[in-house]
């Protein structure tokens, strides 16, 4: 057994969750083992969160928890927050390294012993499904975002790269690849412009080549901004047998006044006639999206423009997120505050919504086969599991831990709040 033991802690997105996974094939390629419980690491690696204020504070309580629980070691500090804020992070009890920049990753690393760094990931630990980053940054200027500044620039993967890694996780058992970035729909943008001379390589580029790799396995969108879904991203999308028919399309508001002061690039009816466009090449296509609730200067009456925007786009899920000022984006100083009280009434309201409009998603498929990738077994109800469908379904059906990990056909049969319950 190695003498070397790390710990990883990741905070965020499943951005963050690919490149902590990556840090840690690094380390074991190079003679490190996870710490077991009740063992001191000799080294921690922190993957911070600074989207929201809770991020932050999230990631200052792992690395204050590390440092109690393993005296003495040397903790890694990397992540969106260690960019943002790196003085605060330098003063957290046992970090001696904090890593700014992710390309300055493996000269940090290399201080450790790690002389090999992956081009990429083979597994995706405790997890059913692989998050595949392709791409790195963002160069939007929405008001209320902090990550252009923590993840800026362009950086796009190779296809080839990309390619192999998705390949050796299916033939490690993974049966769903999830494509993912922090600005996905600009995969390509940087690697292939004009002046570049290489012909345009582009996201629907990327999943059609990914898409004749054999086997029985499924590839999702993490996300996609609907101004950069074009003819030729949904004929590649409608033709693709192993991509899901499911797309994260982020309104972050249904209100023409509020997408403007948030410095979004679409307005709503051009939004919502993207969906409808979808829709004619993928009549069972499910739409998921984000939205902010209680940007600055938010009216009532802008709030139920927003509510009235979701059900016309019939989201099957929405992702709700109080608006959180970050210091430094134009929207921490705008006037008009919405209070606490009003957001949360407001958030309330969104999420009956979203239950009544996921309802209304899951009742189309009932007395319909649904494919579902089981992720784990039901502990509050013996002899069931839960997993997802095609169309990101929460399915409850009869099985055992034998199905998890596996595709199991099942027959939708009622809907509830939270899932649709299937039989086999």
């Amino acid at each position: 057994m190695s003498s070397r033991t790390c710990r990883l802690v990741t905070l965020g997105c499943k951005v963050n969750q690919y490149e902590t996974q990556l840090v840690k094939e690094a380390l074991e390629l190079n003679g490190y083992r996870e710490a077991i419980e009740g063992e001191t690491a000799d080294l921690c690696v922190v993957n911070t969160c600074t989207v929201t204020n809770e991020g932050d504070a999230k990631s200052r309580k792992e690395v204050r928890r590390l440092a109690r629980h393993n005296p003495g070691t040397r903790t890694i500090v990397m992540g969106c927050y260690a960019t943002r804020d790196p003085a605060a992070v330098a003063q957290l009890p046992g970090v001696f390294e904090v890593v700014t920049d992710k390309r300055e990753l493996s000269d940090v690393l290399s201080r450790q012993g790690v002389v090999d760094m992956p081009t990429g990931i083979s597994h995706f630990e405790g997890r059913k499904r692989a998050y595949v980053k392709v791409q790195d940054g963002c160069v939007l200027r929405c008001t209320y975002c902090i990550i252009p500044q923590v993840r800026p620039g362009l950086r796009s993967r190779s296809p080839e790269d990309i390619e192999a890694e998705v390949r050796r996780l299916i033939d490690n058992g993974y049966k769903e690849i999830v494509i993912s970035g922090i600005h996905v729909g600009h995969y390509g943008v940087d690697t292939t412009r004009a002046k570049s001379g290489k012909p345009p390589f582009r996201l629907w580029h990327l999943f059609r080549q990914l898409d004749r790799i054999p086997g029985n396995w499924r590839m999702r969108l993490s996300s996609i901004e609907a101004n950069e879904v074009d003819d030729n991203f949904i004929s590649a999308a409608a033709d693709c047998e192993h991509l899901c028919q499911q797309f994260h399309p982020a309104l972050q508001s249904g209100s023409n006044g509020v997408l403007a002061r948030m410095r979004r690039r679409y307005r709503v009816e051009p939004f919502l006639e993207k969906l409808d466009r979808i829709r004619e090449c993928m009549p069972d296509v499910a739409f998921t999206t984000d939205v902010i609730i209680g940007f600055p200067g938010e009216t009532d009456a802008e709030f139920e423009e927003t509510l009235e925007t979701c059900r016309r786009a019939k989201f099957m899920k929405m992702h709700l997120f109080p608006f959180s000022p970050r210091k430094s984006t134009p929207a921490a100083m705008f006037d008009k505050q919405v209070s606490p009280e009003v957001r949360r009434e407001r958030m309330r309201l969104a999420g009956l919504l979203e239950r009544q409009l996921a309802m209304h998603y899951y009742d189309t498929h009932i007395n319909r086969d649904v494919e579902v990738l089981v992720e784990r077994v039901c502990h509050e109800r013996a002899g069931w599991v839960r997993g997802t469908d095609r169309h990101y379904v929460p399915v409850e059906l009869p099985g055992t831990a034998d199905d998890v990990g596996h595709f199991r056909i099942a027959r939708g049969e009622k809907s509830f709040p939270e899932y649709l319950r299937a039989n086999r």
